[in-house]
């Protein structure tokens, strides 16, 4: 195991040298303050820049109030964490971004304890270091959706399958699991890890013993306990998700090049590798190697890059979204310390901090920047530039006016009515694409008995609309959303309840499945 002695640290100052030499003698204190830097910057900034939140956590939002266990696209822990943070606080405003930060912040903590224990303290504190500078760990996680919630049940899965493997007790392979159960609530995406780990279990000698015991049969038997209600929810409604995967995947390989996701992919660990090359790690050393063992770099290897690799070359044959990666990139630091670490030193490592925390505040002021100047002077009018709350307040007025009774119901341009009800006192459901395979939780008996608030973007009513509004009066209202840009011209019309004539609800038409 590495260790550092403080006056090896240059001297820059008393106060700076006592500074780091606490903190290097002292690395969960180190560490701490990474997740703390990582959530105020992250939550701070897009609260205070962002008018909407993003797409993908805003339906998160409205699918979250429902608790189904399962929709046509993912399992929903993710939606449920969602309502969890807005019934806590009472907001849509900040709880999602925070939300965000603390399992981005999980991931550094279950990564560096994997680190610890396949390489030691110091390697490990400098893998966790080396994580902001990968873009999926910075720009998109605002945008809390079932991506960024697997990313610490990934680390976890990691971590508990090594010390189960290595001789831990019972609880481990217990742990191992429940979490394994666990994570495939949050992505079915998880089975991809789950697959690996167990073909490791298999062919690593040390590991394959264990299945002599009774335990990891006890762990198996968790995991199918925990999972079991996910897969009769999944026959439930007829795989539906997987009908999603089909069509996204048509989607993808029709509007994408093929080495799209590839390139995605390296341009996200781009930043990874400057900041491997300005810490001096991939410089060479004439420092003694002192080498990992060979079954703990096949491990991290498998692991770590694995799923990644495999998805990549998959990527080139099939349609592959381009955020997919992102939980794959959890132990790339761990895998670059695994090769470099034997030229890690004082110097290395106050680099890599100083890197750290400069990718943090910049790519967060970066970010903010942007995304104020992209719907404030460029008019682009991104999902976070819809003005979430006056959109809420103004569907509400409108349907309090026209209808007695709370508002239910909202439906029609699927995002647009989002928004609509996402800040609504009422906390109506949406009703997805106007199809109830889509909206299990309503039926022709409740849009009867309650009516729902069309939605939709322009004066007009779009065609697909018409056999819903038909002699039915609309509003339309303007919306100011840029400094630069028009307002947005939106229109609403009141189903009132009683209605009697519904169209087909359960539409055949072929879909752009949204991300």
């Amino acid at each position: 195991m590495d260790r550092w002695v403080p006056a090896a640290l240059p001297a820059v100052g008393l106060d700076s040298s006592l500074v780091w030499s606490a903190l290097l003698r002292h690395p969960w204190g180190l560490l701490a303050l990474l997740c703390l830097v990582q959530i105020l910057c992250w939550t701070l900034v897009p609260t205070l820049i962002d008018p909407a939140p993003p797409g993908d956590v805003v339906e998160g939002f409205m699918w979250g109030r429902e608790w189904v266990l399962l929709t046509y696209k993912h399992p929903q822990l993710p939606g449920w964490l969602l309502e969890t943070s807005h019934l806590l606080t009472g907001s849509f405003r900040w709880p999602q971004y925070l939300l965000a930060q603390l399992t981005i912040s999980a991931t550094f903590v279950l990564v560096c304890l994997l680190a610890r224990d396949t390489l030691g303290r110091d390697k490990a504190l400098a893998a966790v270091l080396l994580m902001p500078s990968v873009y999926f760990f910075g720009w998109p996680t605002p945008q809390f959706n079932h991506d960024y919630a697997q990313m610490p049940f990934w680390a976890a899965i990691c971590w508990l399958l090594w010390r189960a493997s290595r001789g831990g007790g019972p609880g481990w392979w217990l742990a191992l699991g429940l979490v394994s159960g666990v994570g495939l609530y949050a992505k079915f995406s998880t089975g991809l890890l789950l697959a690996f780990g167990g073909l490791w279990l298999l062919c690593d000698p040390r590991a394959r013993s264990r299945l002599a015991t009774s335990w990891p049969w006890l762990g198996l038997a968790v995991f199918l306990a925990v999972a079991a209600p996910l897969a009769i929810a999944l026959y439930r409604i007829d795989f539906l998700p997987l009908t999603y995967f089909a069509g996204r995947d048509a989607w993808v390989s029709e509007h994408r090049a093929r080495l799209y996701y590839i390139g995605v992919q390296m341009a996200g660990l781009s930043g990874f590798l400057l900041v491997l090359a300005l810490s001096g790690l991939l410089r060479r050393s004439p420092a003694p190697q002192v080498p990992v063992e060979r079954d703990t770099l096949v491990y991290l290897c498998w692991m770590g890059l694995g799923p990644a690799a495999l998805i990549m070359v998959v990527s080139l044959f099939t349609g592959t979204g381009e955020a997919w990666g992102a939980p794959m990139y959890n132990l790339v630091g761990v895998v670059a310390l695994a090769f470099l670490g034997h030229r890690l030193g004082a110097v290395e490592m106050r680099r890599l901090a100083i890197c750290a925390f400069i990718c943090i505040v910049a790519m967060s002021g970066a970010y903010g920047a942007i995304r104020w100047t992209d719907c404030n002077v460029r008019g682009r009018m991104d999902a976070v530039c819809w003005p979430a709350r006056p959109i809420s307040d103004e569907a509400e007025a409108i349907w309090h006016a026209a209808a007695p009774g709370r508002l239910d119901i909202v439906g029609g341009d699927t995002n647009l009515a989002m928004l609509a009800g996402l800040n609504a006192y009422d906390k109506p459901s949406i009703f997805t694409d106007l199809d109830m395979r889509f909206a299990p939780w309503i039926t022709r008996q409740r849009l009867r008995d309650h009516g729902m608030l069309m939605v939709w973007s322009g004066r007009h009513v779009p065609s697909r609309f018409l056999a819903w509004v038909d002699n039915i009066p609309v509003k339309t209202v303007l919306f100011n959303w840029s400094r630069e840009a028009p307002p947005v011209a939106i229109s609403f019309a009141v189903i009132p309840p009683g209605t009697r004539y519904l169209p087909a609800a359960a539409s055949s038409r072929t879909r752009h499945p949204r991300s």
